[in-house]
């Protein structure tokens, strides 16, 4: 799985990522984005087929305006693991599990109690 984790997400959840076996995992200022637009972003990760990883609900708005079944986001909306530490875990442990879901196009919303999945597109 190929993770573009954006810039409301620590640099070090990329590298805690990859330390974990999520091999390509970037982090928008390994790749020079640091200050590019969530569009930008976005058309990045549709070229180069990745997963985007954020805290921005930006992302699902993009994917609604352009009912776009691609790429997949995962919006981590937990206000108690905002450590980069607590989000890595939290994101290694749940990958696996919702591997499917984000191949075939889905966003998916990580709140407090519960993990919240549509498929794309949205409408």
């Amino acid at each position: 799985m190929k993770l573009l984790i954006d810039n409301a997400i620590s640099p070090i959840v990329a590298q805690r990522l990859r330390e974990n076996g999520f091999i390509d995992a970037v982090h928008v200022r390994d790749l020079g984005m640091q200050q590019a637009s969530d569009e930008d972003i976005f058309a990045r990760a549709v070229s180069e087929e990745r997963v985007v990883i954020s805290a921005d609900t930006d992302f699902g708005t993009l994917l609604a305006i352009r009912r776009a079944r691609k790429p997949s986001v995962v919006l981590l909306r937990c206000k108690s693991q905002r450590r980069p530490e607590q989000q890595a875990s939290l994101l290694v442990a749940m990958l696996p599990e919702i591997e499917s879901l984000l191949d075939a196009g889905a966003i998916v919303v990580v709140e407090e109690n519960r993990i919240r999945a549509r498929a794309l597109p949205l409408f």
